[in-house]
């Protein structure tokens, strides 16, 4: 598919007044105390796991896949997992981020934000680091205080530090908290944990 394809769509259903299709390959990061027996740990996590999940029409947006219409799809948690990657590289192409800068125009962060609960799941986008390598480093920093929202730093401490309590708080107060935990993201190789942003 083309860029330009993929233009073409969204300005179609922008036309239409229709919503994108909902996306049934989603992984769902969460708190690791609403684990399910499909749900996979990704490397490093003390607090998160990714549980498979869907798109639905109605609040709150997104599901977890239960036993039974897990059980329907035929694939292991492991296998769900990286058709889910590929979905994620999908939903890069049709959800723009915003760029955050510093008064000298330099980019400090950027963010993937929306109404719809996927934001959070973009973190498995194996075309993720490449896409903000220019910008934020050959190494990115990804946090996910909620559904709704991912975002990405260069893999510094000084370039988080001063957002740390303003993520804490989105996290604790969000209904549908995603996770507290700081994934490192680089080309080729899975989301790590490599920290938290809550104590």
């Amino acid at each position: 598919m083309t860029w330009r394809f993929l233009l073409l769509l969204l300005a179609s259903f922008a036309l239409a007044g229709e919503k994108p299709p909902l996306e049934p390959l989603l992984v769902l990061p969460e708190p690791r105390a609403l684990r399910t027996a499909r749900s996979v740990i990704p490397e490093g996590a003390q607090a998160t796991v990714f549980s498979p999940a869907r798109e639905i029409d109605h609040t709150p947006g997104i599901e977890v896949y239960d036993a039974e219409s897990f059980a329907k799809l035929g694939v292991s948690p492991d296998t769900f997992v990286k058709r889910a990657e590929k979905a994620a590289d999908r939903l890069l192409s049709v959800v723009q981020p915003e760029l955050i800068k510093a008064a000298d125009g330099r980019v400090l962060y950027a963010v993937y934000r929306g109404e719809r609960p996927i934001m959070a799941s973009l973190v498995v986008a194996p075309a993720l680091p490449a896409l903000f390598e220019d910008l934020l480093g050959p190494e990115v920093w990804a946090v996910l205080p909620d559904r709704h929202s991912l975002y990405l730093f260069p893999a510094k401490e000084e370039a988080i530090a001063e957002f740390i309590a303003d993520l804490a708080e989105r996290y604790q107060d969000d209904a549908h908290a995603a996770s507290s935990e700081i994934f490192v993201l680089k080309k080729g190789a899975a989301p790590r944990v490599v920290g938290s942003f809550i104590d």
